[in-house]
């Protein structure tokens, strides 16, 4: 079986009519913006010290080729809002640190004279990188293309020719796709017939769908019939689709499809810039997926991550048999601001994932490899937090920091009732922050606090009783992040299937200046913010264990440290 990864690759879509062409836009093109100078200084209080972000400008992809992680992405090189988009290249050993390339891919065919947008990379047999991307023809189409390596031998791929028959595939009068709807192919996968499969985002009406097209040499492609499947719920942007194994937490190759694998559709909702998931099986003959009964397609289903985190994407890494997740962080700043600070976007720590033991979700953490930044270590252990304290966690640098926590619970009786109409878990986290008393909580973390707490983002938990068992809400509350009135300050939020009755609850928070990536229950469920706090910024910022409701809770053990800065430009 060929042997398939996959880079990953974002986003986007946009666009107005010409002609007979029906273009229905979807993203806004800040056109008068695009090339707007930016003032961007070399420093800056919410520039990240050890996540991916390029030194100016807005961002936006990865895969493993001779034990090398090459990492494509979307970027402007002329502003800092969305446009004049390229592939920008940067490579790294150990997903941690990263060394800039020139661009990869950048519009100099017909078939992407208007753009290089989202796509995938598949290793052909042989070891052959070959990536698809849709580019935006002189008709303001969405088409796909062909790119592959000039240079095997280059362990760091440092160019790419473009396939002279490109585009490959493309919207026609015959296949009713809609041409502005039509973009993102997935990484291929191998199919028992000897054809290649690959997937694109697309849309009818509200009705998103997975359009199949198959190939027996990677050039020659030809639309299935049917969708891998469809759902009410909008264009589906950056679809990914990907096998993970029922027991264990070894990721597998994309083609692999046994009884021993179950299937992940995932999708970017283009209305409301969600990345949801459903977890089911797939005919690889028929090129059906069935998503698991009663699975949740939309906004109340599963999603990777319950806060600023948009167009992921996963890669098998066969170095370390292991399946990677990256997304992108969207902003929670301003337009106006964006231009400022001179950047826009970021991308968050990658992370491993596999099949929760319940089969009914998925499972993420960070990837080891990020602890080799961690120095200046301190801990607390079997330390009681009583109604309305706060304790500060000192030692380390709070506003570049990896903190671990678990908390014991003496007494679970004493939660209060979940009430039936608290179906919500986002509303439910913006209606009992962290300032609103509870029984057993809020408790949780206080970070890029400042003094006096007149800024803080808090990452906590609540418990409830509802019928014959215990629910816990997860909450990143941003409601007082910041002073800074034009920033989004949503508060998220997110049930957490864990039994608190038989484990410690835990909590793991990566601090990074301006995006605190939250990670609950062992990384059952993760919530990313995107904060731009005016007072806790690089020394003045400040981390605490706090406890807002009314029952003692007791820190079990808590590990911080704080985090060197990477190596990324």
């Amino acid at each position: 079986m060929a042997n398939s990864h996959v880079a990953f690759l974002l986003f986007l879509a946009l666009f107005v009519g010409h002609g007979v062409v029906e273009l229905q836009a979807s993203h806004h093109v800040y056109s008068h913006l695009q090339t707007v100078k930016s003032y961007a200084s070399a420093k800056q209080p919410y520039r990240t010290g050890y996540h991916f972000q390029p030194p100016k400008n807005w961002i936006n992809g990865i895969m493993v080729y001779r034990r090398v992680y090459h990492l494509f992405y979307q970027y402007n090189p002329k502003g800092a809002v969305w446009g004049n988009i390229v592939w920008a290249h940067s490579t790294s050993k150990d997903l941690v640190n990263w060394t800039p390339h020139e661009p990869a891919i950048y519009p100099s065919q017909p078939s992407d004279i208007n753009g290089c947008w989202s796509g995938s990379a598949t290793i052909l047999p042989g070891g052959r990188p070959a990536i698809l991307y849709t580019g935006i023809d002189p008709l303001n189409r969405q088409v796909q293309n062909l790119a592959i390596p000039k240079n095997l031998s280059d362990p760091y791929l440092r160019e790419w020719i473009k396939s002279a028959k490109n585009p490959l595939m493309q919207p026609t009068a015959q296949n009713h796709i809609n041409a502005s709807s039509f973009r993102d192919p997935t990484t291929a996968w191998f199919g028992p017939d000897k054809k290649w499969r690959v997937i694109l985002g697309s849309k009818v009406n509200s009705l998103g769908l997975a359009i199949v097209f198959k190939s027996k040499d990677f050039v020659n492609w030809v639309q299935s019939k049917t969708p891998l499947h469809s759902a009410n719920t909008g264009m589906w942007e950056c679809p990914d689709f990907y096998p993970v194994l029922v027991k264990g937490q070894d990721g597998v190759n994309t083609s692999l499809n046994s009884p021993y694998v179950k299937h992940v559709l995932k999708t970017s909702l283009d209305e409301t810039k969600h990345d949801l998931y459903t977890i089911g099986s797939y005919d690889n003959v028929k090129d059906v997926y069935t998503p698991d009964e009663g699975s949740v397609e939309g906004d109340l289903g599963l999603r990777y991550d319950y806060g600023k985190y948009y167009a992921s994407k996963t890669f098998f890494d066969n170095v370390k048999n292991r399946r990677i997740l990256m997304g992108w962080i969207n902003e929670s700043s301003s337009v106006a601001d964006d231009i400022k600070k001179g950047w826009s976007g970021v991308h968050a720590i990658p992370r491993k994932i596999w099949l929760a033991r319940s089969g009914k979700q998925l499972v993420q953490w960070p990837v080891t490899e990020i602890q080799k930044l961690r120095a200046n270590h301190v801990s607390l252990t079997n330390k009681t937090l009583k109604g309305g304290s706060v304790i500060e966690v000192s030692g380390i640098t709070a506003a570049q920091a990896d903190v671990d926590v678990s908390f014991k619970i003496a007494d679970l009786e004493k939660a209060e009732v979940l009430k039936p109409s608290w179906t919500n878990p986002q509303l439910l986290c913006s209606q009992k922050g962290a300032s609103v008393e509870g029984s057993l909580g809020p408790f949780g973390l206080l970070v890029l606090a400042s003094d006096g707490l007149k800024e803080n983002t808090a990452v906590f938990f609540r418990i409830f009783k509802s019928h014959n068992k215990y629910v816990v809400l997860m909450c990143s509350d941003q409601s007082r992040s910041s002073l800074n009135q034009d920033n989004d300050k949503t508060p998220y939020g997110a049930f957490l299937d864990v039994d608190i009755q038989h484990q410690k609850l835990s909590l793991r928070s990566l601090i990074d200046h301006s995006i605190v990536e939250s990670f609950g229950g062992g990384g059952k469920v993760c919530i990313t913010s995107r904060v731009y706090p005016t007072l806790a910024i690089n020394k003045a910022a400040h981390l605490y264990a706090f406890n807002n409701g009314t029952q003692s809770i007791k820190i079990a053990e808590l590990n911080a440290w704080s985090m060197n800065t990477a190596k990324i430009n």
